[in-house]
């Protein structure tokens, strides 16, 4: 639907989400602990409250913009970490889009950082480790704490970005239906 044809409480919302995602987006650049980052939680929200074609763009948007600004460029093997970030939009539309509970937005975050680390770290054994099987479960072994610092990123940024979402929903006057 053409952005004139939606009302002006639907601008109002989407004025606020994308606001919301390019504020969190930016804080990537801002000095943060080793993969506490607001990617995957920006991937869920966007999955879950825009339309599906524009969800994965965003937060895979704000993973090349900020990679570039950070003078990481995205190697061949950057593509699985794209796609492990890809899920966590596919997620927050599936899981979060018609029904958001803390109990659903928990089990988001852990299907998304565990997805992102299964496919991830695929690509970190394809590119630093030995292709073997030992190679393979060194690899994963090695990333375990990887993974507890991206699970805390994605419950903290989704707390703070779906927290603020609802808070402003609820005292927002233009939001409000007549």
């Amino acid at each position: 639907m053409p952005i004139t044809k939606i009302s002006h409480r639907q601008k109002s919302e989407l004025f606020t989400i994308v606001a919301l995602i390019v504020v969190v987006a930016a804080m990537r650049l801002l000095p943060h602990p080793m993969n506490v980052t607001p990617i995957g939680a920006l991937g869920l929200f966007a999955g879950a409250l825009l339309p599906s074609r524009t969800a994965w763009l965003l937060p895979m948007g704000a993973l090349l913009l900020s990679d570039m600004i950070n003078g990481f460029y995205a190697l061949p093997a950057m593509a699985l970490v794209y796609a492990g970030f890809w899920c966590s939009a596919v997620i927050g539309r599936v899981w979060l889009a018609r029904r958001r509970t803390p109990e659903r937005l928990i089990g988001a975050v852990l299907a998304s950082a565990t997805v992102f680390f299964i496919i991830s770290n695929l690509s970190a054994w394809l590119m630093y480790y030995p292709r073997t099987l030992e190679g393979f479960v060194q690899c994963y072994i090695s990333a375990i704490p990887f993974f507890g610092r991206s699970l805390l990123g994605d419950a903290l940024y989704a707390t703070l970005l779906f927290g603020l979402y609802e808070y402003i929903r609820r005292f927002q006057p233009q939001w409000r239906t007549a």
